[in-house]
């Protein structure tokens, strides 16, 4: 009999225990949303996610109280055209933006290139996130080719107080080896140009 007793208190405690787990685990999704507006972090499963375009989609990220002038600068070292189409652009820190680089082959023969940026105040660097560039990679490009690549970018709403501007400077160079020469020039003994 005392067995008997032992064991139905055993299963009362576990059935306790099992309708507090299975309850704390139905609880938990709307505990782990007000805990993360409390927090002001705003992590969001996929499904809850704003499809970007989307009737009512906006980004509650963006600082309104806050505009940053971004200024593009393009430096070429070579024979060809590189520039922003606009040099200047007004942004909310955490804004999505996109601006438009041009570049133009003038010579008479295929190239490869690379862009590399730079950033200026330096304390900018850590907060304007590239989201494209074409400074990812290297381009060939045939004599005469016109391209035009974008730069996605946003600037993080941590971005010091005291920074309002921040100049974005691309310098464009020619990757050696990797076109074939231009007609017409002979190599010297040793491989060497």
């Amino acid at each position: 009999m005392r067995l008997r007793q032992a064991n139905l208190s055993m299963v009362g405690k576990l059935t306790v225990v099992t309708a507090v787990m299975f309850g704390f685990g139905y609880a938990m999704v709307p505990m782990y949303k007000h805990i993360c507006e409390a927090l002001g972090i705003n992590v969001l499963s996929l499904s809850e996610q704003q499809v970007p375009g989307a009737a009512g989609a906006r980004n509650t990220q963006v600082d309104l109280t806050r505009t940053i002038t971004v200024e593009f600068d393009a430096n070429a070292r070579g024979p060809w055209d590189f520039k922003p189409e606009l040099r200047t652009v007004r942004v909310h820190p955490g804004e999505v933006t996109t601006v438009v680089y041009e570049f133009r082959n003038r010579q008479p023969r295929t190239m490869a290139a690379q862009a590399i940026p730079s950033y200026a105040p330096k304390q900018a660097t850590a907060h304007f996130n590239k989201l494209e560039c074409f400074c990812f990679s290297e381009h060939t490009l045939a004599p005469g080719e016109t391209k035009r690549w974008p730069v996605v970018f946003v600037i993080d709403p941590k971005l010091p107080k005291d920074v309002q501007t921040i100049t974005l400077s691309y310098t464009f160079f020619e990757v050696g080896g990797k076109v074939p020469q231009a007609p017409g020039v002979a190599k010297a003994p040793g491989g060497s140009v």
